[in-house]
């Protein structure tokens, strides 16, 4: 049996034995492993399966694997609420299925994301429903909470057109001639040909002071405008009475979470007046709470909307009977007037309360969500169709005026405004006859 070797207490002994290596060679020899055990490890660190290789590897491999999770699931995530709220239960005549897992090898970014969900939102063929990026959602959120930069301009899209919704009041926009429905044709140059609203949005914002050139196309004319960008804050409600009898509110916007209130605060400060203009040329509407509280400060009872799923379940929302103001009133609109605007419109008109003056509103009879999605973006997405009180759909079609008034570019330019004229003389007929 061999015995076991057991390594000398005193090691240096065997290096005075002759049949042992000499201290150089022992040094030597030390170098020796220690160079051919550097070399294997740095084959070993840098070969396909090296050590650190394969660390590394891994870590980044998981790293793009969680980037590409996140980021089908935000797809999936959108596939989803369009599945289940969308209003047109046949997807605009297709099987929404084809879209579920389309685009799972492709998608490996959130940019890639992004683009697949507009690709499968455009197969809608609805432009209210649309996809917000996180900075396009920010945009959003300012815009409701009154606040926005750029030029002041309100845009949406038919067919692949980019149209006018209207100027914002006293913004550079407005200032510099645009008007409602005008269709933006160009932007520094550049066609707007298949533009998104999104792509064009950014492209017009920019730092304060700087200019952007808008082409647009105005019946039959092409006009150039050179507009410099500002801060602008969003004023929803303003005006003053016109005269002693007849009382002026300009209702901008129903974007804004104060709008109601500071509509509220405007009609009881006009409340001595004995007829009213209510001006909504131009607004693109907003929050349907805000549209539901004001046409219930102007109408004694009745409904004032009817909204319906995709199911055509309707919900029906009434007036609660606490009007502010029951005297003589006119509303003016025009082909910006839209969404929000026409409900108000639409409950004022049905209910035989007010008369429209001026032309055709915009004809938007579509209800939107905003869904927040999980990584800070938002899909607006179509969930229901409203009808006036008598039942009229006026989506694409608009709500016609009581008395048709246009306003033309000539007015514009020579500061002229026929339709708050013709609003004038018709509240001052009324009196009159009234008065006799």
């Amino acid at each position: 049996m061999m015995g076991h070797w057991k390594f000398p207490r005193d090691w240096q002994s065997l290096l005075k034995k002759r049949s042992f290596l000499s201290l150089p060679q022992v040094f030597l020899a030390f170098f020796l492993v220690a160079c051919l055990t550097f070399t294997f490890f740095l084959q070993g660190c840098s070969g396909n399966g090296g050590i650190f290789r394969n660390f590394f590897s891994s870590q980044q491999s998981a790293s793009l694997s969680n980037q590409q999770n996140e980021a089908l699931s935000l797809y999936h995530q959108a596939w989803q609420l369009v599945f289940t709220d969308y209003v047109d239960s046949t997807f605009n005549g297709q099987n929404w299925y084809r879209w579920k897992d389309r685009y799972d090898k492709q998608i490996k970014t959130r940019a890639d994301a992004y683009e697949a969900i507009d690709t499968m939102l455009a197969s809608l063929n609805d432009v209210y429903t649309r996809f917000l990026d996180p900075q396009a959602a920010n945009d959003q959120n300012m815009n409701i909470d009154s606040q926005l930069s750029g030029v002041g301009l309100e845009i949406t899209t038919k067919g692949n057109q980019l149209i006018v919704m209207a100027p914002l009041d006293g913004s550079p926009a407005k200032k510099a001639g645009l008007m409602p429905l005008d269709h933006i044709i160009k932007i520094n140059g550049l066609s707007t040909a298949n533009m998104s609203i999104h792509q064009a949005v950014n492209k017009i914002r920019g730092p304060k002071g700087t200019t952007v050139e808008l082409t647009v196309l105005r019946g039959q004319k092409i006009l150039n405008f050179k507009v410099v960008r500002a801060e602008i804050e969003i004023k929803t409600v303003f005006g003053k009475p016109i005269s002693k009898d007849i009382g002026y509110i300009r209702l901008a916007s129903f974007i804004s979470q104060n709008t109601a209130h500071e509509m509220r605060t405007k009609v009881l400060s006009e409340e001595n007046t004995k007829a009213m203009i209510i001006d909504l040329r131009g607004n693109s509407g907003g929050l349907l709470p805000n549209a539901l509280e004001i046409s219930d400060m102007f109408l004694k009872g009745g409904k004032i909307v009817s909204i319906a799923d995709r199911d055509g379940v309707r919900r029906t929302y009434y007036a609660k009977r606490s009007q502010l103001y029951s005297k003589p009133l006119v509303l003016l609109v025009d082909g910006g007037s839209a969404s929000a605007s026409e409900i108000f419109s639409g409950a004022l008109k049905d209910n035989h309360r007010a008369t429209l003056i001026g032309t055709k509103t915009f004809g938007k009879g579509l209800v939107q969500k905003i869904n927040y999605l999980q990584d800070g973006s938002e899909l607006n997405l179509t969930i229901a169709k409203y009808y006036t009180p008598l039942g009229y759909d006026i989506n694409k079609k608009g709500i016609q005026p009581n008395m048709v008034v246009p306003f033309t570019e000539a007015d514009f330019r020579n500061h002229r405004d026929p339709e708050k004229d013709a609003a004038i003389k018709f509240l001052q007929k009324q009196l009159l006859a009234k008065a006799s």
